[in-house]
């Protein structure tokens, strides 16, 4: 079942579960399902805890977690998981809208091979210049490449 505005009927019908069980059903730490609660990706309302003030997690939470989880393995942040748990929750997420978001992250990550390719040839010509020609003054002087930035 995928997290959608339609899960939260059907969230009525599960039992709620402790953060423990939250954790081992969607695969991520204590430490980061409260971290995305702290930023706002997921909400437990007040009247969701138990007398002891222990939170108690719905099924609509757990399916909120296991779409961050897949939007952050598509290389998305969690701002911008943010923003797509957001277009769901308003039922916006039609497939031309995401298919915006996918392009833009493609595009961004293009850009992003292109710098590190240049950040390599860089670093691989460095490598070139100390086999070369590096011969500091005296032997313990550090390598120019990194004092003088001479590539």
């Amino acid at each position: 079942m995928e997290y959608s505005p339609r899960s939260r009927v059907k969230s009525k019908k599960f039992k709620k579960m402790l953060i423990g069980e939250l954790s081992q059903k969607s695969g991520l730490s204590r430490d980061t399902i409260r971290f995305y609660e702290k930023h706002g990706l997921i909400h437990v309302k007040r009247k969701e805890r138990r007398d002891n003030n222990y939170k108690e997690y719905s099924e609509d939470v757990l399916q909120k977690l296991l779409t961050v989880k897949r939007v952050k393995s598509f290389g998305f942040t969690l701002n911008e998981a943010s923003d797509l748990l957001q277009m769901i929750d308003m039922n916006e997420a039609s497939c031309k809208k995401v298919s915006h978001k996918i392009q833009d992250k493609v595009k961004l990550l293009d850009d992003k091979i292109r710098e590190l390719i240049q950040i390599r040839t860089l670093l691989l010509n460095g490598i070139k210049t100390c086999a070369g020609d590096c011969n500091p003054e005296q032997p313990d002087d550090n390598c120019p490449i990194l004092v003088k930035g001479e590539f």
